[in-house]
């Protein structure tokens, strides 16, 4: 749990300052901010329930190493460059193959919480749903398309995710369309980052 008690606060200003530089400098995102940012992010995913258990244990291990791979490595610019360098781009465990799920990942919040703020009631199995199928279905089979779709009956309530996350109804709103505006650029420039180096990002 977050030291303050309030992991979407958390979540929201540390993918912020991301944004701002990005935008200031126009200049590359840091390895060390990232890796921290996304981690942040696993507390999110822990509260999600078993819809989201793959995607938890898979973004929490790979949100590890990057971490790690910060201590030596400076921006996600050389991160890639590291990876094409040593013609390791698309092996298992590469640096840059933990960078595209972990942007995934990002992305399924990112949707997830647009469709959150979008809804009436407190049923989260159509925004969970719709994250889920826009983004990590495509890239899954059908043993975890169907475990997913099962685990989906087993989602808090929206209330009951807010109450995890210690907000009540007006600052998860705000700290989501916070989380919204502020991960779009970065995960559009991950796509670049990719697609400029002709790496593709549908593997």
């Amino acid at each position: 749990m977050a030291s303050n008690g309030k992991p979407l606060k958390q979540i929201a200003e540390s993918f912020q300052e991301i944004a701002l530089t990005l935008n200031s400098q126009a200049s590359d995102i840091e390895v060390a901010s990232f890796s921290r940012a996304c981690s942040h992010v696993s507390v999110l995913f822990g509260c999600l329930g078993l819809a989201f258990k793959f995607a938890e244990m898979d973004y929490v291990a790979k949100v590890v190493v990057l971490v790690e791979a910060s201590k030596s490595i400076g921006t996600l610019q050389s991160l890639l460059d590291d990876d094409i360098q040593q013609n390791s781009v698309r092996k298992g465990g590469s640096h840059s193959r933990n960078l595209l799920r972990v942007k995934r990942g990002l992305d399924m919040v990112r949707v997830l919480f647009e469709k959150i703020l979008m809804m009436e009631g407190n049923s989260l199995r159509d925004p969970a749903s719709v994250a889920y199928a826009q983004v990590f279905a495509p890239h899954h089979g059908w043993a975890i398309r169907k475990a997913v779709a099962a685990g989906m009956y087993a989602l808090p309530t929206k209330a009951q995710l807010l109450k995890k996350l210690n907000e009540d109804e007006a600052s998860a709103r705000v700290q989501m369309e916070s989380y919204v505006a502020a991960s779009a650029p970065i995960i559009n420039y991950i796509d670049k980052l990719f697609l400029s180096r002709e790496l593709g990002i549908d593997w």
